[in-house]
C-alpha cells in the first residue's frame, strides 16, 4: 500500500494538522494505509489487481481525531479568579469531528464462511417410511 502525497495532504487538512503539526507525513501515511478499501474497479485489497492508493481517508481521520480526544480527555472545567475555564469543550469538539468522519467512512464488507461444511443428509426423521 502506498498513500500518495495528495492523500496525506488532504488527511492533514481533515484533521486540522496544518498549523501545529503533531503528526509527520509518515505518521499520516501509516494511518491511511491501515484503512484499505475496495478500489474503483471493485477489487478488494487482497486482490492482485487492487489499486494500492484506494484508502479510506475518513476512517483514518476519525482514528486521528479519537487519538487527539484521548490526549485531552483529562481536561476538566474549573473556575478561578472570577473566570470560568471550560477545557472539556476541546474533548467534545474532537469527538464531534471523530463522529463526523466515522459517519462518512467507506462501508465495510465481510465474507462469511460456513464451518463446518454441511454434509449430505441420509435420512429425515419426519418422512414416511416405505414398507
Amino acid at each position: 500500500m502506498a498513500a500518495t502525497a495528495g492523500q496525506v495532504a488532504q488527511l492533514r487538512r481533515m484533521t486540522a494538522e496544518t498549523t501545529d503539526a503533531t503528526y509527520t507525513d509518515a505518521d499520516l501515511a501509516t494511518y491511511l494505509e491501515a484503512y484499505p478499501t475496495i478500489d474503483a474497479d471493485g477489487n478488494a485489497p487482497d486482490d492482485d489487481d487492487w489499486d494500492a492508493t484506494a484508502l479510506d481517508l475518513h476512517s483514518a481521520a476519525a482514528a486521528i481525531w479519537e487519538e487527539k480526544a484521548a490526549a485531552v480527555g483529562g481536561n476538566f472545567d474549573f473556575t478561578a479568579d472570577s473566570a470560568t475555564f471550560n477545557r472539556s469543550q476541546v474533548f467534545a469538539q474532537y469527538m464531534k469531528q471523530a463522529r463526523y468522519h466515522n459517519a462518512r467512512r467507506q462501508p465495510g464488507t465481510i465474507k462469511l464462511v460456513v464451518s463446518p461444511q454441511p454434509t449430505a443428509v441420509e435420512w429425515v426423521s419426519n418422512l414416511a417410511e416405505d414398507i
